[in-house]
């Protein structure tokens, strides 16, 4: 039976209650299909699978995104019309 490799830092998802663990995962595979296609990284990796870099930019706060419902949940909040 083989054994279980420990979950390493680099590896884990972040446990943060303010952030979404869905957004995190979303945002990291649209980030790592990019490093695919050929877009270059934003840190040196030794790594050269795309989802470990991917997942370590998006963990860094590297890599920007737009969040069209909490975007209309402040302007709902700030009396705005959507």
């Amino acid at each position: 039976m083989a054994e279980k490799s420990p979950r390493t830092p680099i590896h884990a998802i972040p446990d943060d209650p303010e952030a979404s663990t869905y957004r995190f995962i979303i945002v990291a595979a649209k980030r790592a299909r990019q490093l695919q296609a050929g877009q270059r990284s934003y840190l040196p990796s030794t790594s050269k699978k795309p989802t470990v870099a991917a997942m370590e930019e998006t963990r860094r706060g590297l890599v920007s995104y737009y969040d069209p419902v909490a975007e209309a949940e402040s302007a709902a909040d700030n009396g705005e019309q959507v």
